[in-house]
């Protein structure tokens, strides 16, 4: 096994944002591949390690770039500075995600008929919208996402499987939020799993979050469970 990475440079608009591809290249052929939407700092060293983890599961994974080349915010301000706008213009945030997918899509490693997507924190939510405005994906997975509706694709059937890993005690996406996100994926006809660990709050998969008081806190059994409920999914969406 010999992971192989590369950047890809793209354009939405007058942004050039830049994505991290790895693959595993004693694989031969296409295979099924994954977009990994980044939370609110920027695609970091956090995101293109699961990109490098799920190449060593015998996928393509893609860590996407929804800010620009080089954006990355230092601070909760800079954080909430640059998921503003999407938050404001959800269509853009759709627009956005659905590049990065068919980005991932046209490049030689990739099984374009196998295509899915996840993402954490505010990733979580671009990917559940990628479901919410009908994107062709065989799924997606939100870690500790956001569960905000867009408010732009009632009516629209979800056509990909859907998986939500939740901390119950998360204060940015409360018990309401979540069997709320259950009733609006239910009424747009979703194949969809809400996987909710007790104790558990936001971040709990990113090994630096510990600010209780933020509401942020790692927790290595939830996020050993939510790693293992993403390859059981992949294997089910994949098949």
């Amino acid at each position: 096994m010999t992971i192989q990475t590369r950047l890809i440079e793209y354009t939405h608009g007058d942004t050039t944002l830049e994505g991290y591809l790895a693959w595993d290249d004693a694989l031969a052929g296409p295979r099924p591949a994954v977009a990994i939407s980044h939370a609110w700092s920027g695609r970091s060293e956090f995101e293109c390690e699961k990109a490098r983890k799920l190449a060593e599961l015998g996928y393509v994974g893609f860590a996407i770039d929804m800010f620009g080349k080089g954006v990355q915010g230092t601070s909760v301000e800079e954080n909430q500075a640059l998921i503003q706008p999407f938050l404001d213009d959800r269509a853009m945030l759709q627009a956005r995600i659905k590049l990065a997918v068919e980005v991932l899509r046209e490049q030689p490693e990739v099984d374009a008929g196998k295509v899915a997507a996840m993402g954490f924190c505010f990733g979580g939510l671009c990917v559940l919208d990628l479901a919410r405005c009908g994107a062709d994906v065989s799924g997606v997975i939100s870690f500790h996402g956001l569960f905000y509706a867009p408010g732009n694709t009632e009516g629209t059937q979800i056509s990909a499987k859907v998986l939500v890993l939740h901390g119950y005690d998360d204060p940015m996406a409360t018990p309401e939020q979540m069997v709320g996100l259950a009733t609006e994926l239910s009424g747009a006809g979703a194949d969809w799993q809400i996987h909710a660990y007790g104790g558990t709050l936001h971040a709990f998969t990113n090994p630096e979050a510990n600010d209780p008081d933020f509401g942020t806190v790692y927790s290595a059994s939830a996020d050993q469970r939510a790693w293992q409920s993403m390859q059981n999914f992949f294997a089910e969406v994949f098949a």
